[in-house]
């Protein structure tokens, strides 16, 4: 089932209507962006990874880019050392093992709600958003394409 909607510039878009039962093989999934916050007083922020979690396929993970140079546009002094080694955080906490410490004995729901939760000013999860995917993963590439990169 599809419904077509008009835009307020006039573009007809069709939006896919699932209903519960019809999603074939294709598992829910929730994301979050990370976004680096240089200097919070100014509000502005760019996009440097994306974390990814699906409960059916028992994934999280995280991909993460750093835009050097649109960083230091917003702040030349931004501590680009400091807002790697947050976002590697990141991933290694998704990838779990050794990388994730002690959170690494927790299953991957817990992970992502840990990693979404705010608690820094400079890299900060964005809203989480849902979809469909049939391979997680994938979908984790696929959004670091379209949002970050």
């Amino acid at each position: 089932m599809s419904e077509h909607h008009i835009h307020m510039a006039g573009h007809v878009t069709e939006r896919h209507i699932i209903r519960a039962g019809q999603g074939g093989d294709r598992d829910v999934f929730e994301y979050a962006l990370l976004r680096v916050v240089p200097r919070v007083e100014r509000g502005e922020c760019i996009n440097a990874g994306v974390i990814v979690y699906c409960r059916a396929k028992a994934y999280v993970g995280a991909r993460t880019h750093l835009d050097e140079a649109r960083l230091l546009a917003l702040d030349p002094d931004a501590d680009v050392v400091g807002v790697r080694a947050a976002l590697g955080a990141v991933e290694g906490v998704c990838a779990g093992g050794a990388a994730a410490g002690q959170a690494a004995q927790d299953d991957p729901g817990r992970r992502f709600r840990w990693l979404i939760a705010p608690r820094s000013t400079v890299v900060q999860p964005g809203p989480v958003h849902t979809g469909l995917t049939v391979d997680p993963a994938a979908e984790t590439e696929r959004l670091l394409d379209l949002l970050v990169r």
